[in-house]
């Protein structure tokens, strides 16, 4: 017999051999229809997988990341067994799952066209209907290479030949389809039932652009139609939130032919971004940070020192000065160690909190570029944060409540992600241990929910990750906080101990908003460009109904002006329809009509982009109830 540790702590015993299906189908009917797969022992099986000792066991459904990735990556071979069916002679290459859904890639003599994806989908509906059973076998390396040159498929031969000559190879049967595949899929075809086919795109074999072109079909797929019709209306509505089509009809930003990648910040998006930055300065400052600026560009000697000429080059722009190699700033850290080594510091002067808003540039290849989301530079709204080891859990609950914070006054839900050591990492399993167990400690201390992301670290530390929800629930990774021992210790950083001793400082690097840039690209889709008042780059405008109103307008202008108040005046010679038609597609939050009445009342007409036509209201009346939105950022 054997004991099998369940989520809920509860132990049962079963004999030898017990699959994952069979636990869950011991534990309740209604689970085993929803089971996807399993974690044994934290490692993600099949719900086929056999347990033959002692082990904790976590029975995944379609609620989970493990049974969304299982349930998805059987619809991707559905699909290519529709495929397979109606186009025989298509070569498979890859059909992993994604975040939102799953793609399998082509080689096909022409692309796939959006009336083959609807033929596809009819046939993989088929499929789904015949409730064919997904067998999973294994072959000796040489057998599967044979296997599959019998199949024709050169694909599925070169990965398998990649593999060490010892491997035993699994493969995936369902029905007259069989695939190379590690798993883990589900038991049959017929749980996917609401799926759609998205796009086609072409995708280089390997990722390599010396390699053959393939045709890459994207597709999501869901438990139940309503689920998908949910996510797809979900897509439209981002359609229209896309930021790069708001950013150009608001005049926020231009991305033009002359600077791939770097953004032109016009007026309005200037406005939005030192907005943003004063209120960054405003929580800093209270927050007890002091805020340097570093130099864009800096020597080889200080990014080798640093680690990144070794394992970040690739992503770096370079120049040569006098002689010398140079690079351009792709983070602002170890500028900000040499601003530490200035002077000797004391164990008084610590913690030491310093920001910096420094321009950063990256080198992104050009098909991963899009919007301000993905840039070639951009604005970091960084610090370091100098401290002792027994500093390392307030410091850390610090930066957590800040960032909350931060998020909470825009109306961001968030999940938290930690992130362990990755492979490609420097410095001592010790450091590595007491870095991780303080991010660990104080996440735990503050009694928030995280997810582990086995080697997801930087190659210098561990790091807390804060994945914001949007108004329509997409998500996006900006704040993090990043625990680093490595590199006080390669910039040979110290501070004199109460014993006098020279002590070696942990650092803190931590980002609120991530980038300036891509934040503002996230608030213009989350806001659908409607702006709080505080944060509109125009918050008022004032729309005389006639040219004889317009010298009424410039005094009610001037007073707006005095008060602070963002205030724009559309004098031009146009019916009050479109004017007020453009405002509102500029979305403004105030309008301010003013005509025969609202002169001879000395009052204005009040329209807001929340509730619309208000009424007649005193001047002071309005300038104190926008007024007091801006100062508390309602």
């Amino acid at each position: 017999m054997i004991k099998v540790t369940l989520k809920d702590n509860v132990v049962k015993e079963y004999n030898e051999g017990v699959t994952v299906l069979d636990i869950a189908k011991d534990i309740s009917e209604g689970l085993a229809r929803n089971a996807c797969c399993g974690l044994v022992n934290g490692e993600v099986q099949d719900l086929r997988y056999p347990v033959s000792e002692d082990s904790t066991v976590e029975i995944c459904t379609f609620d989970t990341p493990e049974g969304k990735r299982a349930f998805r990556h059987t619809a991707s071979h559905v699909m290519a067994q529709a495929i397979k069916r109606l186009y025989p002679d298509t070569k498979l290459a890859i059909g992993p799952s994604i975040d939102d859904g799953f793609y399998y890639d082509f080689d096909r003599e022409k692309a796939f066209t959006e009336e083959e994806l609807a033929e596809i989908e009819k046939e993989m509906k088929k499929i789904v209907k015949e409730d064919i059973p997904l067998e999973r076998f294994e072959l000796p390396r040489e057998e599967a290479i044979k296997f599959m040159e019998e199949k024709q498929e050169p694909y599925k031969v070169e990965l398998i030949k990649d593999l060490p000559e010892d491997s035993v190879i699994s493969f995936y049967k369902q029905g007259d389809f069989t695939d190379l595949c590690a798993g883990p899929h589900l038991m049959s075809t017929k749980p996917i039932k609401a799926f759609k086919l998205m796009s086609v795109a072409g995708a280089y074999w390997r990722g390599n652009e010396k390699n053959k072109m393939l045709s890459r079909i994207y597709g999501t797929a869901y438990t139940k139609a309503s689920d998908l019709e949910e996510y797809l209306n979900m897509l439209e509505e981002a359609k229209k939130r896309d930021h790069r089509k708001l950013g150009k009809e608001l005049k926020i930003f231009a991305l033009l032919d002359e600077g791939p990648g770097f953004p032109f910040f016009l007026p309005n998006g200037m406005i939005i971004k030192n907005t943003l930055i004063d209120y960054w300065r405003e929580i800093h400052k209270k927050a007890g940070y002091v805020e340097v600026s570093t130099p864009m560009i800096l020597s080889r000697h200080l990014w080798e020192n640093s680690g990144h000429w070794d394992h970040y080059k690739d992503n770096m722009y370079t120049t040569v000065i006098d002689g010398e190699d140079y690079a351009v700033k792709p983070m602002n850290c170890p500028g900000g160690m040499l601003i530490y080594k200035q002077e000797m510091h004391s164990y008084r002067d610590l913690p030491l909190r310093v920001g910096e808003l420094g321009l950063v540039h990256r080198h992104e290849k050009s098909g991963a570029l899009h919007g301000l989301m993905r840039v070639r530079c951009f604005t970091q709204d960084d610090a370091h944060i100098f401290m002792t080891e027994d500093q390392i859990r307030e410091e850390i609950k610090g930066v957590v409540n800040l960032i909350d914070g931060v998020y909470k006054l825009f109306g961001f839900k968030y999940h938290v992600e930690l992130s362990t050591r990755p492979e490609d990492s420097m410095g001592s399993d010790e450091a590595w241990e007491k870095a991780t167990d303080g991010l660990r400690g104080a996440l735990e201390d503050m009694g928030i929910d995280y997810v582990v992301n086995e080697g997801d670290g930087a190659f210098y530390g561990p790091k807390i990750d804060f994945h914001l929800q949007d108004s329509i629930g997409r998500t996006w990774q900006c704040g993090t906080i990043q625990l680093d021992m490595q590199m006080p210790e390669r910039f040979d950083l110290e501070y004199i101990d109460k014993d006098g001793s020279k002590k070696r400082p942990v650092m803190i690097h931590r980002v609120c908003f991530g980038s300036i840039e891509r934040f503002i690209g996230i608030l213009i889709e989350h806001y659908a460009g409607m702006f709080p008042t505080w944060l509109a780059p125009v918050q008022v405008k004032i729309l005389p109904i006639s040219e004889k109103f317009v010298e009424y307008g410039e005094k009610i202008k001037a007073e707006l002006d005095a008060a602070g108040i963002r205030v724009q005046l559309d004098n031009r010679d146009e019916k009050i329809g479109y004017k007020i038609r453009e405002a509102r597609n500029e979305r403004v939050p105030y309008m301010l009509i003013v005509g025969e009445k609202d002169m001879e009342a000395n009052k204005v007409s009040l329209r807001s982009r929340a509730n619309g036509e208000e009424g007649q209201f005193d001047l002071a009346d309005v300038i104190a109830k926008v007024t007091k939105e801006i100062k508390e950022r309602a």
